[in-house]
């Protein structure tokens, strides 16, 4: 059944493509029988990867051989995505000139789905002859299946058009509208299931796009709710709900809900097409549509087999049938299920989609235009004085294609981004981590350069959307999809000036216990290094960047190391050292540790003026660690220059101690490091009192240096 409204579409602002033109064309050239059978040809090919290793085209009767010994994968919500892949493959091969469609798959499991498609369209390549169509590709293709060592049999950007890694659950409608900022041509669908709803990421990015308003010229996401009722073990919430609630939820919200089951696919091309005819920019007032199917999860699949249910009930999430190779019935129902897509209609002999098939197809994806980036070299940058914080992100926000993200702490922050003190229209705030992060994820992922300032201790909300992200851009490294713009977090209000409850380093601990070697942690011991790297990462591409600096004013330091802090990630502070050999080393990393360190430095002089010390302050933390693993480590020769080879080495670091200890142990260096961090304090303290907890005041500091100089001396 179809809900849909009579409501006139409100028109389109200047400039905005006129998407129900599309869904005018692909009306008039492509029959519903096309759509049909893409839908046909997705779902068994869906189905023949979890189960057959030949036999492709069922061009003769199945036999228990063409069977695999272990099926595995994911079925269920295949069917409700091969729905949408069809009726969007015409859309998208029709789309406005200039413009482009993007699918954004929000649950990891339609692997089948995906590579399926990939097939069809003709991008997929599995025998190393090129993409394209073939006898060979589609038998590797299904047999091939989960491809283990190549693809994985889940959404990954090893398969061509994935753009998001579905298993990161929850960002997908997040990502999705920050791949429409600021790129009117480009239309991005998420497809979200019904589990997927019940994430507080996605249930937070329905109302996130208020934050959007008249922020400029976006382009539009059409989300799709794969409402099947199950999740992977039962019901979902949203199967709780009547379609007089789903569509007072979803009004309540601010968008347009246009619900449909599937069964009438003409019907369902109609509302399709209203769904195109009522985008809007994601930054525009007023109601958007929001697509509703309630398809059942697994449909199509077997119903019944030997008088077990199997629709509707969670068997339908994996494969429905357990061992059809060596169960008669199963192996009954598995020929049954498959021949009910008629697949010889399908596939020639060799391989290809027949010419119904075709005509559904989305076709080559559009070539997105290219974004000039800024750069900046270590040449540039050095000849003048350095900028503060707030004027850099300024000037990159001058030169377009560029956003900064905030949980609602710009102002708290002490970022300053106009003369009036207003939020410009390239800053967006919504009291949401998740959805920061999803915004940037979707910006950097489309080409732009993005910033997502946040307070130290709420960061670690998003440790696992990075993990998981890291993960995605390992994979798309590895296909050659390099060359995307950093992931920049500005990491400030530090828990050492800040609330018991404001006190919270994790995240960077956690992103160096990964051991990637895409992190880099910068820093820099002064506000003027912090606003120079901050200019260097919003430059630079494929890291995962993290800049640790206090909001509130502190010293400055002789800016002549660091160019080599830059360069090496680390470097001697002459005017703190003594010459020759040291009988100490004193490393910072950070500002708060190099203002409590270089006071200790200053008072050890005094108190021990025969000892002998070398200062030196660390910019990445990253560098630390050894190669290969961490590929701009400081190299053996250049960390013993640094830090010497049996020389006591006394660290004080902002983060948790643990995770540095940890890449220092990768080197082989563990007993003459005495690393100082962070360390809970149980209650309650002052700025004051934590530093003394932690051991971290230049007093403590200063006391620690001259034991381990006598523990040195013996």
């Amino acid at each position: 059944m179809a809900l849909t409204h009579a409501r006139t579409a409100e028109s389109a602002p200047p400039g905005f493509p006129d998407w129900s033109h599309t869904a005018r064309q692909a009306a008039e050239v492509v029959p519903d029988q096309a759509i049909d059978a893409f839908w046909r040809a997705l779902n068994h090919l869906s189905a023949a990867q979890l189960y057959l290793t030949d036999n492709p085209r069922l061009a003769r009767p199945l036999r228990p051989t063409d069977v695999k010994e272990t099926p595995c994968g994911h079925w269920g919500v295949c069917p409700p995505v091969n729905y949408m892949l069809a009726h969007l493959g015409p859309l998208t091969a029709r789309r406005p000139a200039g413009c482009e469609v993007l699918i954004l798959h929000g649950a990891g499991h339609a692997g089948p789905s995906a590579l399926a498609h990939a097939y069809l369209n003709g991008t997929l390549c599995l025998t190393g002859d090129g993409p394209g169509w073939s006898m060979p590709e589609l038998r590797a293709l299904i047999a091939g299946f989960p491809h283990p060592e190549r693809f994985g049999g889940e959404i990954t950007p090893l398969i061509p058009g994935v753009r998001h890694t579905g298993g990161q659950l929850g960002p997908a409608l997040a990502i999705a509208q920050g791949m429409v900022l600021d790129a009117p041509h480009r239309l991005v669908v998420p497809l979200i299931g019904d589990g997927e709803l019940e994430t507080g990421a996605t249930a937070a990015a329905w109302l996130a796009r208020r934050a959007l308003h008249d922020s400029g010229d976006h382009g539009a996401v059409l989300p799709v709710v794969l409402a099947n009722g199950m999740k992977m073990g039962g019901p979902s919430l949203l199967a709780d709900m009547s379609e007089d609630e789903v569509r007072g939820y979803f009004t309540g919200l601010g968008y347009e809900p246009l619900i449909h089951d599937g069964a009438d696919l003409p019907g369902f091309r109609r509302l399709l097409a209203e769904a195109f005819s009522r985008l809007r920019p994601l930054g525009a007032t007023g109601r958007q549509p929001v697509l509703v199917l309630t398809m059942p999860k697994g449909h199509t699949g077997p119903q019944q087999v030997a008088g077990r249910q199997i629709t509707g009930t969670p068997a339908v999430h994996k494969t429905p049938l357990k061992d059809p190779r060596r169960d008669e019935a199963e192996f009954e129902a598995l020929g049954a299920w498959l021949a009910s897509y008629r697949p010889v209609e399908l596939f020639s002999t060799q391989g290809r989609p027949t010419d119904l098939v075709r005509q559904a197809l989305p076709g080559p994806a559009a070539r997105e235009p290219e974004t000039a980036r800024p750069s900046a070299s270590l040449d540039s940058q050095h000849s003048r004085p350095w900028p503060g914080v707030s004027a850099v992100i300024r000037e990159r926000a001058r030169n377009k294609a560029f956003r900064l993200f905030s949980p609602d702490e710009i102002a708290s922050n002490r970022l300053h981004l106009s003369a009036d003190g207003s939020l410009p229209p390239w800053a967006a705030e919504i009291l949401n981590e998740e959805i920061c992060h999803g915004w940037l994820q979707g910006y950097t992922e489309t080409g732009r350069d993005a910033l997502l300032a946040t307070y130290e201790a709420f960061a670690p909300v998003n440790t696992s959307l990075l993990i998981q992200h890291l993960k995605h851009r390992r994979l798309r490294y590895l296909t050659g999809q390099g060359g995307l713009p950093s992931v920049n977090y500005l990491i400030t209000s530090l828990g050492w000036r800040n609330t018991y409850t404001h006190q919270n380093p994790g995240l960077v601990s956690s992103m160096l216990e990964s051991e990637d070697g895409f992190v880099h942690v910068y820093t820099p011991a002064d506000a003027t290094r912090a606003a120079a790297v901050l200019a260097l990462m919003l430059a630079g591409g494929d890291r995962v960047n993290f800049l640790i600096t206090d909001k509130h004013p502190g010293p400055s330091f002789s800016p002549a190391p660091f160019r080599d802090e830059l360069t090496d990630g680390a470097a001697v502070w002459p005017h703190l050292s003594h010459r020759g050999l040291p009988d100490l080393v004193l490393a910072s990393a950070g500002d708060v540790p190099a203002r409590e360190l270089s006071t200790a430095a200053t008072l050890l002089r005094r108190s021990h003026p025969d000892v002998k010390v070398r200062y030196l302050h660390i910019n990445d933390l990253a560098v630390l660690g050894p190669a290969p693993r961490w590929p701009y480590a400081l190299t053996n020769q250049t960390f013993s220059r640094l830090f010497g080879i049996d020389t006591p080495v006394l660290m004080a670091v902002p983060t948790r101690p643990g995770a540095v200890r940890a890449l220092l142990a990768a080197r082989g260096e563990t007993s003459r490091f005495h690393v100082v961090g962070y360390q809970e304090p149980g209650r309650p303290t002052t700025p004051e009192g934590l530093l003394e907890h932690c051991g971290l005041s230049a007093a403590a500091l200063s006391a620690r240096a001259a034991l381990m100089i006598k523990e040195y001396r013996g």
